[in-house]
């Protein structure tokens, strides 16, 4: 009898480990392809050479930052929560944040007025971020 509990201790702690260490692995970040985010980053900074397309560079640079928050699994249902999810991975969340709201201004008022240094920011606060994901 002693041997049979044995066995079922043996048993039941073997599933919880391999269901620990099945829950870990999927939490874990994963590795991302710099060769991607690179090309994509070389494409939106094509976009910088026309003023009538800043604003299509910063939506695309948000929208890849947003894909790089997701494929490294950081959850919420918003760009917002994954940022907020991601705070401590990421070092100047202020530049973050400025270049995510910068999009939000883009997306939802019909008169914003871009201005080069905004424009700058806000995609060197994005980049930034990308790097820290390891994204580039």
């Amino acid at each position: 009898m002693n041997q049979t509990y044995l066995a079922v201790a043996a048993i039941v702690i073997l599933l919880i480990l391999v269901l620990a260490s099945s829950w870990l692995l999927r939490r874990r970040p994963r590795k991302l392809n710099q060769a991607y985010y690179q090309e994509r980053w070389q494409k939106l900074q094509g976009q910088l050479k026309d003023k009538s397309t800043w604003a299509l560079a910063v939506i695309d640079a948000d929208k890849l930052l947003d894909d790089a928050l997701k494929r490294s699994k950081y959850r919420g249902k918003t760009m917002g929560e994954r940022l907020v999810a991601a705070q401590h991975a990421i070092k100047d969340n202020d530049d973050v944040w400025f270049g995510h709201k910068l999009r939000n201004r883009l997306v939802h008022e019909s008169d914003v007025k871009l201005h080069e240094r905004d424009v700058k920011d806000a995609l060197l606060g994005i980049r930034a971020a990308l790097k820290d994901l390891g994204a580039l």
